[in-house]
């Protein structure tokens, strides 16, 4: 993941804002199909707060079909980690 990639994260405390051609690379998709296929419920996002030792942390989801991608993001909103499974 390349650096400029980080500022393409921002949290306000309680929600997160990511770029659309974050999501869309992931996906293969432009942003603007992306921003369709959100609207129409094809691609769905989840958000969870890390506890314990992972506190600090937060896990954002987004589903495609069986594919999934998957940001680690630090309470500053910095990517830490990206996963993309392709389903099976």
């Amino acid at each position: 993941m390349g650096g400029n990639e980080l500022a393409k994260v921002e949290f306000d405390g309680e929600s997160f804002s990511v770029d659309a051609a974050l999501v869309a690379r992931g996906f293969g998709v432009t942003p603007v199909l992306l921003r369709s296929l959100m609207r129409r419920g094809k691609i769905v996002s989840r958000c969870e707060r890390g506890m314990g030792e992972d506190a600090g942390k937060h896990r954002l989801t987004f589903l495609y079909g069986v594919r999934r991608l998957r940001l680690l993001v630090d309470d500053a909103g910095n990517v830490i980690t990206q996963e993309f499974d392709h389903g099976s």
